[in-house]
C-alpha cells in the first residue's frame, strides 16, 4: 500500500565530462591518486521524487537495466541520508534515463547527489552541502562534485574539489556503447599510474588534455577505437572518465552541430553544452513544482 504524503517532483542530474584524468600516484590504502576536470553539462538524467509518510525507499521502474534496486544507487543514497539524519519519512524514487550506463558521463553518481540534494529539501533536513558532499563520498568518489554542483579541478581520489571558471564550450559526444568495469581497468597492467602532477595552469595553457585510460581501452576495445577514428574526423577526441564515453569540444554551438552532422550514422552522437553551475542547483533554488 502506498503512503505518499506530496505529489511527485523532478529534478535534474546532469552529466560531466573529465577535461582531463591523471593518475599520479597510489595511495597508502591501495586507491589511485588522481587529478583531473570535472565539467557539468547541460544535459542529463531526470529524478523524479514522492515523498513517503511510511519510512519505506521504494524504485519505481529500472533505472540502469540489470542493477537490481537494493543496489541502486539512488536507493542507496536515499537510505544513507535517511539513516544519518534519523528522518521517519520514506521516498518513492523514479528516473528517466538519458545518460548511458559505463560511458563515464556520471550518470549513476549524478542521480545519487540529486537524490541527496533533493530529498534533503523534501524532507525538510537542511543538512547544507559539506555534509551532503560527505554523505556522497561513501557513496562513490564522483557523487561530491555533483552534490556541490560545480565545474571543478579535482585532486585525491576525486573529492578534492576547487571550483573552476571555465569557458563557454560545446561538445559533440559519442557513446561506443562498450561497459568495462573500473576495478578491471585500474588493475590493467598497461595502466600508466605515475604521471606527473600538472597544475591548474598546465590545463589552462592546454597542454594537459590526456586521460590515463584511454589508450587503455583504445587497446582492448575496438568500438572505442572506431569513435576515436570518426571523431577525429571532425576534431581532437578525448575520453572521459574511466568509461568508453568520448567527445569533442567545440567554442560555440554551430560549430559543435556543423560536426556533428558530418559523423557517419552508425556512431551514438549527440551534442551538449558545458556549463559552470549544475541544474540541479537552480533547480533547488526554485519552489518545487509538485505534481498532484
Amino acid at each position: 500500500m502506498e503512503c505518499p504524503v506530496s505529489g511527485w517532483s523532478q529534478w535534474p542530474a546532469p552529466a560531466k565530462l573529465n577535461l582531463f584524468l591523471r593518475i599520479t600516484g597510489r595511495r597508502a590504502d591501495g586507491y589511485h591518486e588522481l587529478q583531473t576536470v570535472f565539467r557539468l553539462l547541460d544535459w542529463g538524467d531526470s529524478v523524479r521524487l514522492r515523498v513517503r509518510g511510511d519510512g519505506r525507499i521504494v524504485r519505481h521502474g529500472d533505472s540502469v537495466p540489470g542493477v537490481a534496486e537494493v543496489d541502486d544507487l539512488m536507493v542507496r543514497a536515499a537510505k544513507l541520508l535517511q539513516s544519518h539524519a534519523n528522518c521517519a519519512l520514506g521516498a518513492d524514487i523514479a528516473v528517466e534515463k538519458r545518460i548511458p550506463a559505463g560511458g563515464g558521463f556520471g550518470g549513476g553518481s549524478s542521480d545519487a547527489a540529486t537524490v541527496l540534494c533533493a530529498l534533503d529539501r523534501l524532507w525538510g533536513l537542511d543538512l547544507g552541502e559539506d555534509a551532503l558532499a560527505g554523505l556522497g563520498l561513501r557513496l562513490g568518489a564522483d557523487v561530491p562534485v555533483f552534490v556541490r554542483g560545480r565545474s571543478a579541478w579535482a585532486e585525491g581520489v576525486g573529492e578534492r574539489l576547487r571550483p573552476l571558471q571555465l569557458p563557454p564550450a560545446w561538445y559533440v559526444l559519442a557513446d561506443p556503447g562498450v561497459q568495462v568495469p573500473t576495478a578491471a581497468l585500474f588493475a590493467a597492467p598497461d595502466l600508466t599510474r605515475n604521471s606527473p602532477p600538472a597544475t591548474i595552469a598546465d590545463f589552462a595553457a592546454g597542454t594537459v588534455l590526456d586521460n590515463a585510460f584511454e589508450p587503455v581501452l583504445r587497446r582492448r576495445e575496438p568500438a572505442v577505437q572506431a569513435a576515436f577514428d570518426a571523431l577525429a574526423r571532425i576534431g581532437r577526441p578525448r575520453l572521459t572518465g574511466t568509461g568508453s564515453g568520448c567527445f569533442v569540444e567545440f567554442p560555440d554551438r554551430g560549430s559543435a552541430e556543423a560536426a556533428l552532422a558530418r559523423l557517419p550514422r552508425g556512431l551514438r552522437a549527440w551534442l551538449a553544452a558545458g556549463v559552470d553551475q549544475s541544474p540541479l542547483g537552480a533547480a533547488l533554488a526554485r519552489p518545487a513544482a509538485v505534481e498532484p
